[in-house]
């Protein structure tokens, strides 16, 4: 069994001759059944090639703070949200010292501040570098914020001199790796092991003819969110997703949909073996009477368009007669509470989220940002406050394992 299947491993390599080691220990992750990403700080590359870790882990090498080439030139969060932990190896006196004092200036450093995933070091250096009075309080410090330290070990050094700051080797570091995420794994991390969780999200388009189409303005970041959040915490994830310019998770299972039928049509084909459905669509409650064949002149000065209603997904799966936990979202712009109850009840379900979406001070569809006030039966209320979707998306879910708990 690969003791590392699914991790996603973020290997950040500083400069040090210790780096080539570090394409060892990249082959060894992923023999484990890891995903690696490399950072490379610059000293790093006057040692060893970015691309023999290009090939090694089948992933782009990232270099850069400022790269114009990652999505938003934002390249720094997109890698610290992937990473399941920052493994730094070798990590230099250099290196421990900006990680320790908050420096932010490379790309190697900001994302270590701008993760809340594990940090492990495996530090690289000469003996008397090591012993150094500055490299032991900047040890203490990382220390006493949860860094994870690997070694170093002792021996011969690249200097000539023995003693304390080899690096440890590549398998050495793999092994101390698999059993820290092992024990320091936590029950929220493992809460939905075992889950199969059905997920929908974004938008549904509803044709007019062949060029236009109803919809509305979301994105789909909150329910790719909860897909993310949802895998990390150990379950099967499936996400049937409207027309959304989104990457998801790679270890979701993504079914791609256009309209309310396609969407409705593919929930109840993943429904049966779904533990918990989330219904965080925004899909369109009417359709066109009748979708025009050929494009539609623009003639008069009004055009007069028949709508029928939409199925109802989220209650035709809370009426199935074995059906998943439930969890719906409602959109609302007043008295949020009445309207998100009424949902509850009148759909049978076993929680709601709802979103004040007309407080102009907390923007939802296409913002990064979210809050939500959950109910459940029996007055049950939780509010979460406001703050990135994935740290959202993360305390809907521990809410939902209690509520599931409670339920079974």
């Amino acid at each position: 069994m690969q003791a590392l299947k699914k991790k996603k491993i973020l290997l950040g390599i500083s400069g040090g001759i210790a780096a080539y080691k570090s394409a060892i220990l990249a082959r060894r992750l992923i023999e484990e059944g890891a995903t690696v990403k490399v950072v490379m700080s610059s000293g790093a590359q006057a040692f060893i090639q970015p691309l023999t870790f290009q090939a090694l882990t089948g992933n782009p090498v990232h270099t850069d703070l400022l790269d114009p080439a990652a999505e938003a030139a934002m390249g720094h969060i997109e890698l610290a949200r992937w990473a399941d932990c920052i493994l730094i190896a070798p990590a230099t006196a250099n290196t421990l010292a900006r990680i320790a004092n908050g420096l932010s200036d490379d790309l190697l450093s900001t994302l270590c501040l701008a993760t809340d995933a594990p940090l492990f070091v495996a530090p690289a250096m000469n003996r008397l570098m090591w012993a150094n009075a500055a490299t032991t309080a900047n040890c203490e410090t990382l220390a006493s914020r949860g860094v994870h330290f690997f070694g170093p070990g002792e021996g011969f050094q690249a200097c000539g001199e023995v003693g304390s700051g080899r690096m440890m080797e590549p398998e050495d570091i793999r092994d101390a790796l698999i059993a820290s995420l092992n024990s320091t794994a936590s029950a929220s991390e493992l809460a939905l092991s075992g889950k199969n969780l059905l997920i929908t999200a974004g938008p549904t388009r509803e044709a007019i003819d062949p060029v236009r189409y109803l919809s509305n303005h979301s994105s789909g970041k909150m329910g790719f969110a909860i897909a993310d959040a949802a895998t990390k915490m150990g379950a099967s994830v499936t996400l049937v997703a409207g027309p959304v310019s989104l990457t998801a998770n790679p270890d979701v299972k993504r079914i791609d949909v256009s309209s309310a039928n396609d969407m409705l049509d593919a929930v109840m084909q993943q429904v049966s073996t779904s533990d918990v459905f989330i219904s965080v669509a925004a899909v369109a409650d009417y359709r066109l009477e009748e979708v025009k064949e050929q494009k539609i002149k623009k003639s008069d000065d009004t055009m007069q368009l028949t709508l029928v209603r939409n199925p109802d997904i989220l209650k035709s799966v809370s009426t199935l007669p074995n059906r998943p936990f439930c969890l719906g979202f409602a959109a609302e712009t007043e008295n949020v509470e009445e309207h998100a109850r009424g949902k509850l009840k009148n759909k049978n379900l076993d929680m709601i989220a709802a979103n004040n979406v007309g407080n102009k001070d907390n923007p939802v569809f296409g913002s990064d940002t979210n809050s939500l006030d959950v109910y459940w039966p029996e007055d049950g209320h939780s509010k979460i406050p406001s703050g990135s979707k994935h740290d959202v998306a993360k305390a809907l879910l521990e809410l939902l394992t209690q509520r599931l708990e409670n339920t079974e």
